[in-house]
């Protein structure tokens, strides 16, 4: 599963909550130009906080334009490039986002968020050693983030560093029993490397934390298929891609980060006839 996060740094609630009200300046002098600084900077703030709130209701195009003013009249606060990279993401503007993530950088180069957003832009650019860079980085200012972990975890596993990603996943399983997607990952890595008892042990427990999850269901099924156990691998299969249908996909599964071997085995049973029945 490749869980990727937005920034999730928003304004709202990390810039100012309650702005004052903006009222018309009053009447001056002739010939006398005025610039009210900390105006234009509640201005800014203000448009920023309404183009975050526009992005979370995919209103992505006005959202864009107030952002980029606000960048304009508030260039020295690192939460509104911050917002400004989060619209880039959500518009898979990469190469804006990570040149606006760098100004929050250089604003503010100790910020977590910043850093791990910034590995993120560079994961969706195919660029993992750039990715496992910055959130190594972010890992280090923040340790205790599961989701963080589970994205460190996630590089790592796209170059191969298998040992790596398992123990990645582990601290961030650590961190939140619940967590089953990083159960799950554990599970792809176990089974590429061969040990499809320990990868069945970790489904199972995926299986068992959120019964409404596709993955887990159809990589369980399709591991217990290569065993032979084909009655509770037709179940499983069947409840899984009746939840999601996207599964059935190889290539929507490769996105996933399924293995190769996995990916073989996930092949016979879609191919069975039982399934297809």
């Amino acid at each position: 599963m490749k869980l990727l996060r937005l920034i999730c740094l928003s304004l709202l609630g990390t810039l100012t909550a309650t702005l004052p009200i903006l009222r018309p300046a009053q009447a001056q002098a002739p010939h006398t130009v005025t610039i009210d600084f900390e105006r234009l900077r509640l201005e800014g703030v203000a448009l920023a906080q309404e183009a975050a709130q526009r992005s979370q209701f995919q209103q992505y195009d006005i959202a864009l334009q107030q952002v980029e003013l606000a960048t304009q009249l508030v260039p020295d606060d690192f939460r509104i490039w911050a917002v400004a990279a989060d619209v880039y993401l959500r518009t898979d503007n990469l190469d804006k986002a990570i040149g606006a993530l760098k100004m929050a950088q250089t604003l503010e180069p100790e910020d977590a968020s910043i850093q791990l957003a910034l590995g993120t832009a560079y994961f969706r650019q195919d660029n993992f050693s750039e990715a496992i860079r910055y959130y190594e980085k972010g890992v280090q200012l923040k340790p205790d983030s599961p989701g963080a972990l589970f994205d460190l975890g996630n590089a790592y596993y796209m170059t191969d560093q298998l040992d790596k990603a398992l123990t990645t996943y582990e601290k961030a399983v650590a961190l939140g029993d619940d967590f089953w997607e990083a159960i799950n990952n554990i599970g792809l890595v176990q089974y590429e490397q061969g040990k499809a008892d320990d990868a069945i042990a970790q489904w199972t427990r995926a299986v068992a934390i959120n019964g409404k999850a596709a993955e887990p269901k159809l990589a369980l099924a399709a591991a217990l298929h290569a065993q032979g156990k084909r009655f509770e691998a037709i179940r499983l299969a069947s409840q899984a891609l009746k939840i999601d249908a996207q599964y059935r996909d190889i290539e929507f599964l490769r996105t996933q980060l399924w293995g190769d071997r996995l990916i073989d085995a996930t092949k016979s049973l879609l191919q069975s006839g039982a399934l297809r029945e």
